[in-house]
């Protein structure tokens, strides 16, 4: 019997990852990924999946991250009930992020109804926190390099991707196939987190292409934020950093306390977190160090240097301070939660900045910050962009296209087929070309709602 892949998200682009794996009348969806982004694929969130619920057996996650597990609740509320493997670190953020991921649904209906901003009477959430919360009893997990059954007759494997706490890529064995989905893989030299394990003999390889089209540049973060915030601090500014709560976060406050160490900016610097989920994630290093290239006391050493912000009132209360300061809060690409409230306050400023820590998706409001757009629109209302826009360029916690294929080459033997997935087209088009000229292997990438026979 034959083994299909069909591809349902992550296809195209670089959101809303999904991958059914079908045979013998079993059905298997790896990754469970929110679509984000453009309002087309956003939109596509509402749409059924060409497959019911109920008919799914189970679910294997790569990560945390909503574009990976972000459908989830919306899975479970629709049916599916089976179970969901994880590693433990991808069980203990989606515990976080999928609630908080609920409530800002809620809110943002809740926004739009109040001030008539929605075409739909009344708006809707995608789901809701509770939603969330009950889906959670779903997963189950799973050690890494330890093979299970997902299903009678298929099994399956994590391995360490880095990227964030958790982060896996799976091998998955079905129908004499093995087929390796790489999941989100972290650079080799990232600050806080481990290089990816090498992959194990696959004959089929999904692989992500966020950043295939481009090579990071040399040096590390703190090598691009030490100058940025000199001169913030030199001229008085508040910084506004869009962080994604998990990962980059962690990363730039720890890149700070290691600036205010080194004496490269100043030591008062104030800097505040003001995410919930961030400071939930934050305190899960702390069960989770092993995964990371930090040790105790430096993890303390970074907590020390910020002030965690909890409360609505408390994140309110920013607004009255006077003097240099940075301010992290979600989402990574402005796409909504307390960040917007900042950047809507302190954007006009020539004295402020703005420091972009990441992939910004197209469409998205760090996208169009980052191309350098003179004004956003934040809640119903244009807001001017006069701070100084910094995009860093060492931040990124996604292998580049180099690390990409030396990754794919450090298989014990080049696979039979390679799918380029979780790119934009450029990129994606552009690691295909590359993995073809390295491993003269077939590669595709592949087009949402594809689906390929193994």
């Amino acid at each position: 019997m034959s083994v299909s892949i069909t591809f349902l998200g992550g296809a195209g682009t670089v959101t809303g990852s999904k991958y059914l794996v079908r045979h013998g009348g079993q059905a298997l969806l790896v990754d469970c990924g929110l679509f984000q982004g453009y309002k087309p694929l956003r939109l596509r969130n509402w749409n059924p999946l060409p497959v019911a619920p109920q008919d799914i057996d189970a679910v294997l996650l790569t990560h945390a991250h909503l574009d990976h597990s972000g459908y989830l609740p919306l899975l479970a509320k629709d049916g599916f009930g089976g179970p969901v493997f994880c590693t433990a670190g991808t069980r203990d953020l989606c515990a976080i992020l999928l609630p908080d991921s609920g409530h800002l649904q809620e809110e943002d209906a809740a926004f739009l109804n109040r001030h008539k901003l929605s075409k739909h009477e009344p708006a809707l959430p995608l789901y809701t926190r509770l939603d969330a919360q009950h889906c959670l009893s779903l997963l189950q997990v799973q050690p890494t390099h330890q093979t299970f059954e997902p299903m009678r007759g298929w099994r399956a494997t994590f391995q360490n991707a880095g990227h964030i706490l958790g982060a896996a890529s799976v091998l998955l064995e079905v129908g004499g196939r093995r087929i390796l989905f790489s999941g989100d893989l972290g650079r080799p030299d990232d600050l806080l987190m481990h290089a990816p394990d090498a992959p194990p003999a696959a004959d089929t390889v999904l692989i992500e292409s966020t950043y295939g089209d481009r090579s990071h540049p040399p040096g590390t973060v703190l090598d691009e934020l030490g100058p940025a915030l000199a001169r913030l601090a030199a001229r008085g500014g508040v910084a506004v950093v869009p962080v994604f709560a998990v990962g980059r976060a962690q990363t730039v406050m720890y890149a700070i306390a290691q600036l205010k160490a080194r004496g490269e900016v100043p030591s008062g610097l104030r800097v505040y977190l003001d995410s919930p989920m961030a400071v939930s994630a934050t305190e899960l290093f702390q069960n989770h160090l092993s995964e990371t290239r930090i040790n105790r006391s430096e993890l303390h050493a970074m907590a020390r240097g910020t002030t965690l912000v909890h409360s609505v009132d408390e994140s309110k209360a920013l607004a009255r301070l006077h003097g240099p300061r940075v301010i992290l809060s979600a989402s990574g690409m402005a796409t909504g939660g307390r960040v917007l409230h900042h950047l809507a306050l302190h954007a006009g400023d020539h004295r402020n900045m703005i420091i972009l820590t990441g992939h910004q998706a197209g469409g998205t409001r760090g996208a169009r910050i980052a191309a350098g757009e003179k004004t956003i629109r934040i809640h119903g209302r244009d807001v001017a962009i006069r701070a100084e826009v910094v995009q860093l360029a060492t931040a990124s916690a996604h292998a580049d296209g180099d690390q990409l294929v030396a990754w794919l080459r450090s298989m014990p033997s080049t696979p039979r087929q390679v799918y380029v997935v979780h790119g934009e087209m450029a990129a994606a088009d552009m690691l295909r070309q590359r993995i073809d000229h390295a491993l003269g292997c077939p590669v595709e990438v592949p087009e949402h709602g594809d689906s390929v026979t193994l």
